[in-house]
């Protein structure tokens, strides 16, 4: 599965525990008609590919949906879903595929030569 958008938060390297797991979060904002804020983790190793990254950056991040069960003492059952990260590669925001060519300045068209004096009016109404 994969998230595009742009970095709206991105979090530092947290440690945890004396075993040395590594976490770091990133939120990114979707670009659609409902925008998002979807909050990505990178664990371990993965925690490095998000140093090239700055707030303010299109993206598009692959991730794995996880989901784990927890009981409480109690012998209530909880469950929770994370989403992480395990690539991260930056969009090219300069041109998006469906946007039009910019239109170019009016004195870079020509002036037409070919129009008879007698066609001057040919429209309908």
């Amino acid at each position: 599965m994969e998230i595009q958008g742009r970095i709206k938060v991105l979090g530092a390297t947290k440690e945890f525990g004396s075993n040395g797991f590594r976490k770091r979060e990133v939120v990114v904002t979707t670009e659609e008609q409902y925008p998002q804020h979807i909050m990505v983790e990178f664990i371990q190793d993965k925690t490095s590919l998000l140093d090239q990254y700055a707030v303010g950056q299109q993206v598009k991040i692959s991730i794995n949906l996880r989901g784990r069960e927890w009981v409480s003492p109690q012998g209530e059952t909880k469950y929770f879903n994370t989403i992480q990260g395990w690539r991260i590669e930056a969009l090219q925001s300069e041109s998006a595929p469906n946007e039009m060519p910019p239109i170019p300045p009016a004195d870079a068209f020509e002036p037409a030569t070919n129009v008879k004096e007698d066609d001057y009016d040919d429209l309908p109404f």
